[in-house]
Order: structure tokens, then C-alpha cells, then sequence
């Protein structure tokens, strides 16, 4: 019996994504069909559609699990140390610094095997 209960779910939620999904892009469709009234109209109704397939796909098993990862990530994301200003401008700082040094060295490279490459041919001179 358990198992038949667990199927009849799995299919509702197959259900719900549907008309999730089909709620979606009938907004979107409409967005473009009502090309003739105000554009913020259609986008205000197009976010209040968006948000009813959203709540709509978020009664399922799957937009649960998406729900809890998103709580989580943001709990973990407070946990991390961000770096002081200064910090940021140093590292800054470096990595302009190192790009500018291995630009200049690869044009070196390239001039000093153009010129090489020019000899070995007899071009220019």
C-alpha cells in the first residue's frame, strides 16, 4: 500500500510541474500576444504568473529539495569570511600587475621568434 501511495504522489507532482510549466509558458505567450498594452503591464503580469507557477512547482517533492537547498546555501553563505577592503585591493593589485608582466614577456617571446622565424625565411631585409 505504501508504494502505491509513494506512485500516486510521484504522479501529482508530474501533474503539478505540468501545469507549472504550462502556466509559464502561457505567460510568456501572452506577453507577446498583448504586444499592444503597456509594457509594464505585461511584465507585472508576467512575474504574478511566474510567481503562481513558481509557488505551484514548489508544492512538489522536487521544489521542496530545491527550497531546502537554497535555505542551505544561504545559511552557509553567512558562514563565509569575505575579505577586508584592503585585501580586495591588494589582491587586486597583484593580479593587474602579474597580467601586465606575463603580457610583456609573451610579446617578447613572440617579437623574438617573429624576428628568428623572419631570418630563417630571408623576409624583411
Amino acid at each position: 500500500m505504501n508504494s502505491r501511495v509513494e506512485a500516486r504522489g510521484a504522479s501529482l507532482d508530474v501533474v503539478k510541474l505540468a501545469v507549472a510549466v504550462s502556466l509559464l509558458v502561457g505567460g510568456i505567450l501572452a506577453f507577446y500576444y498583448f504586444s499592444g498594452i503597456s509594457t509594464l503591464l505585461r511584465v507585472i503580469g508576467l512575474l504574478v504568473i511566474g510567481a503562481g507557477a513558481a509557488a505551484i512547482a514548489f508544492q512538489t517533492e522536487k521544489g521542496r529539495l530545491l527550497w531546502q537547498f537554497a535555505s542551505d546555501s544561504r545559511m552557509e553563505v553567512r558562514k563565509v569570511v569575505w575579505p577586508s577592503r584592503q585585501e580586495t585591493l591588494q589582491t587586486t593589485l597583484v593580479v593587474v600587475v602579474m597580467v601586465l608582466i606575463v603580457g610583456i614577456v609573451l610579446w617578447l617571446f613572440d617579437m623574438i621568434l617573429m624576428s628568428i622565424l623572419r631570418f630563417l625565411t630571408g623576409q624583411g631585409g
